[in-house]
């Protein structure tokens, strides 16, 4: 009884020894969250999520939405049947090319957003990643947010026969949401309107709903003296 004789043996009756794994680190941690890091004006903070839904054949679909945290614009919506992490690089080149590279994005540890290209990619173009803690979908609370919406009030509504009527459907979405749904976080302006204002004259402090981490440490909000009121501050020219 030789050792190719059990190879042998153990193959015809399905047998597996299973081999040894390693243990996955993972690159997240709460230091990254929107509680501690949050958005302080345009292309400060972008953030991503990948969320599937499926046409009428049984198919998968996989959505890709960016958004711009502080302005909540929703900045790209890719869909197509599988999205990679070169898919995501070609996105974000395209985004950084029209509208200038944020400073950090937020994910979680996602396959895609923490593979090796990705990360060698998003350091040469200026932009520093933000991983939440793993398990900890709270941490990304805008994209989490914005996924909500885009579920209940597209995915759960439409069937789509083909990406292309996906690609269609998603993208009047984008616009609708970016141009026409009011948005409470923003005082009930659309990310557009939003948007518009902070961009000719710097950045209009505080967002509604924003406060600079260190404003609250010191008990009062970002650009706003405690006698005069709230103030515009520029950022640039």
């Amino acid at each position: 009884m030789n050792r190719k004789r059990i190879h042998r043996l153990g193959r015809q009756e399905g047998l597996k020894v299973p081999q040894k794994q390693r243990k996955k680190r993972r690159l997240g941690h709460s230091a990254n969250g929107v509680l501690r890091r949050r958005p302080e004006h345009p292309n400060h903070v972008w953030c991503y999520d990948f969320l599937k839904d499926q046409t009428t054949d049984g198919r998968s679909l996989k959505l890709l939405p960016i958004e711009d945290e502080y302005t909540r614009e929703c900045l790209a919506l890719d869909v197509a049947r599988s999205l990679t992490a070169q898919d995501v690089i070609r996105t974000l080149a395209r985004l950084f090319a029209e509208r200038g590279a944020p400073r950090f994005i937020r994910s979680d540890n996602g396959p895609e957003f923490i593979a090796r290209a990705l990360r060698d990619w998003l350091p040469r173009s200026g932009v520093q990643t933000l991983y939440i803690a793993p398990g900890a979908p709270w941490e990304n609370a805008y994209s989490e947010s914005f996924n909500s919406r885009l579920r209940d009030e597209l995915l759960n509504r439409e069937l789509f026969s083909s990406v292309l009527e996906a690609k269609v459907i998603t993208e009047d979405y984008r616009h609708e949401y970016n141009q026409r749904r009011p948005h409470s976080a923003l005082g009930y302006q659309t990310p557009a309107a939003f948007a518009g204002q902070c961009r000719p004259l710097g950045v209009l402090l505080p967002n509604p709903r924003l406060q600079s981490p260190t404003a609250e440490h010191q008990g009062k909000r970002p650009g706003q003296d405690r006698k005069r009121g709230p103030t515009l501050i520029a950022t640039g020219t």
